[in-house]
């Protein structure tokens, strides 16, 4: 069985164990079924996101002449404390970033490899934190609009991590934690202008992954400079495909690459 295809990351839904789907022009695939199936990939070239030519990636999918311009690439979608639509002031294009801005965004935290704090939109919630392969995860604030969750997070990256390990995730060295009582220990970092908006009630979500085989170390597939890899896929955790020799490829790091995908067994 043969797909190609321009690579996003894999969309999600939350059941008992994630389901998984590769998403096509034409056609998808439930990753799910692929499990314990060897695999091959095979880059063939570049495609922008945004534009669709045949450039080089720079970031995010996009091209960086799209990079560098377009709102989706706006600085505030990495550091949402630089968000300015809730004053009216413009960035790239002020329609679009307040309607990516002015809606409800939760502060999260998300347990991975160790506890980090995130941010995200309400409406992405739980796709964030399966994204990132948190096996839990809890809300610490729901606020109106990005700025505030952006400020948020900022006071309490000073006091929890905002990053993953993703080797630590991927191999499954992890902890649980109870985080109802690491969101309380947070309370009093939050900024004023965004205290009210504490939850002190949710309680924390588990999120379990399509994993057969957890590896004991991890290399990561370039598949540029190696364009074509073959192995049996173990398993699905954040964006990554787990392979059995202990590869693993980052779907979403990999956006804007067209590839061949090929069942073998």
């Amino acid at each position: 069985m043969k797909y190609e295809g321009v690579l996003t990351k894999m969309r999600t839904e939350i059941k008992d164990v994630v389901q998984y789907y590769l998403i096509w022009e034409n056609d998808f695939i439930n990753m799910n079924q692929l499990i314990n199936k060897k695999i091959s990939l095979n880059f063939l070239r570049y495609q922008c996101l945004n534009c669709g030519l045949e450039k080089k990636i720079y970031r995010q999918g996009f091209c960086y002449d799209c990079f560098s311009s377009i709102p989706q690439a706006g600085d505030w979608v990495i550091n949402p404390e630089l968000s300015k639509a809730h004053l009216d002031q413009e960035d790239r294009d002020l329609e679009f970033e307040k309607r990516a801005q002015l809606t409800p965004h939760v502060v999260y935290l998300a347990n991975s490899s160790d506890v980090k704090v995130g941010v995200t939109r309400r409406n992405q919630i739980p796709t964030r934190w399966i994204d990132q392969g948190a096996h839990e995860a809890i809300e610490i604030v729901e606020v109106p609009n990005r700025y505030l969750a952006g400020i948020t997070e900022v006071a309490l990256k000073d006091h929890v991590s905002d990053k993953t390990n993703w080797r630590k995730m991927l191999t499954n060295d992890i902890l649980d934690l109870n985080l109802e009582e690491e969101r309380e220990k947070l309370k009093e970092f939050i900024p004023e202008e965004a205290k009210e908006y504490y939850l002190a009630n949710n309680k924390e979500t588990e999120i379990k992954f399509p994993v057969l085989e957890f590896p004991e170390k991890v290399k990561s597939l370039n598949l540029v400079k190696n364009p074509f890899y073959e192995g049996v896929l173990k398993g699905i955790k954040g964006q990554y495909l787990i392979f059995n020799d202990g590869t693993v490829f980052n779907i979403r790091g990999n956006e804007g690459l067209v590839v061949e995908l090929n069942v073998l067994v």
